[in-house]
């Protein structure tokens, strides 16, 4: 896996991923940015919550639960001192679907966490990371 992140101006950064895909990062004013994209760190939690919530829908649709959709919220602490790192990361899913087996949903939810989420199991090296759900009858 590769990735390129190139200095565009002031605190603007464009980043490159192998796939093709590309990202605008910046800072906030107050740190000479003009606040056009999201910041990096924000890109870590949006990383974490992409990869956490593929696999929950993976999981679910393997074990055929009827599921119509998926939203990760994340709420994030970081420390006050240099370096900022995230102490305490806190991951609500909302899953949408028909009849959802509440079991089968927890364990999805368990194994992207224990098992299958990079992203999840190695910011877990530095921050404490907890996970709970609800369930949303779809019409």
């Amino acid at each position: 896996m590769k990735a390129r992140v190139k200095w565009v101006e002031q605190a603007t950064f464009l980043g490159e991923a192998g796939s093709g895909h590309a990202v605008v990062m910046d800072g906030p004013p107050d740190h000479g940015g003009r606040n056009l994209g999201v910041r990096p760190m924000e890109m870590l939690l949006l990383g974490m919550g992409g990869c956490t919530a593929f696999d929950v829908v993976s999981i679910l649709k393997k074990s055929r639960q009827p599921i119509s959709d998926c939203v990760a919220e994340i709420e994030a602490e970081r420390a006050d001192t240099d370096p900022k790192v995230f102490t305490k990361i806190h991951v609500h899913f909302v899953v949408t679907g028909r009849e959802l087996d509440e079991k089968r949903v927890g364990r999805a939810v368990s194994l992207s966490a224990e098992k299958y989420c990079s992203a999840s199991i190695m910011l877990g090296k530095v921050a404490e990371i907890t996970h709970d759900f609800e369930i949303v009858e779809a019409p």
